[in-house]
C-alpha cells in the first residue's frame, strides 16, 4: 500500500453505503427537525405502496412508540438514514410524533412541528415563514 493513497473501503462498507444511497433515494437530510429522542407513533393513514424499511418503522411503531434511535439500531441503519425515512413517514401520515399527556410537561418542539407537517400537508400551497 502506498502511504499518500488512502486504503480501499472494505467490501462491507461499501455495500452498507451503497445500502443508505438506496434506502433514502440519495437523500442526506430529513425535512423534519429530529433528534436522536424524538418519541414516534403510528400516524392516521396505513403505509402502503412504500419501502420495506419504511413499513418495518411503522410496524414498530405500530406496537409502542419508540425512540428515533431505537428504530435505527433495531433495523441496523444509519440514523441519518431512518432519519429521512422517518420524515417522509411523518408528511405521508404513517408516523406522527405524539404529544405527551401530562400537561405539567414542557412541550417539545417535535409536536410543533408535527403539527407543522400536518398543516402543509392540508393546505400545500399555503406559504411558510417557519421552515
Amino acid at each position: 500500500m502506498n502511504p499518500r493513497s488512502s486504503p480501499e473501503p472494505a467490501e462491507d462498507e461499501t455495500d452498507s453505503i451503497v445500502r443508505l444511497y438506496a434506502v433514502t433515494d440519495g437523500r442526506t437530510r430529513a425535512r423534519h427537525h429530529l433528534t436522536m429522542n424524538t418519541v414516534l407513533g403510528p400516524g392516521l393513514r396505513p403505509a402502503r405502496g412504500m419501502p420495506d424499511e419504511s413499513i418495518k418503522i411503522v410496524n414498530l411503531c405500530r406496537q409502542r412508540q419508540r425512540p428515533l434511535v431505537e428504530l435505527a439500531g433495531t433495523l441496523h441503519l444509519h440514523i441519518a438514514a431512518v432519519s429521512v425515512l422517518v420524515s417522509d413517514l411523518i408528511d405521508a401520515g404513517a408516523l406522527s410524533v405524539p404529544v405527551p399527556d401530562s400537561p405539567g410537561k414542557e412541550r417539545d418542539d417535535q409536536a410543533l412541528y408535527s403539527v407543522l407537517a400536518g398543516l402543509k400537508r392540508r393546505w400545500p400551497g399555503t406559504a411558510s415563514k417557519a421552515g
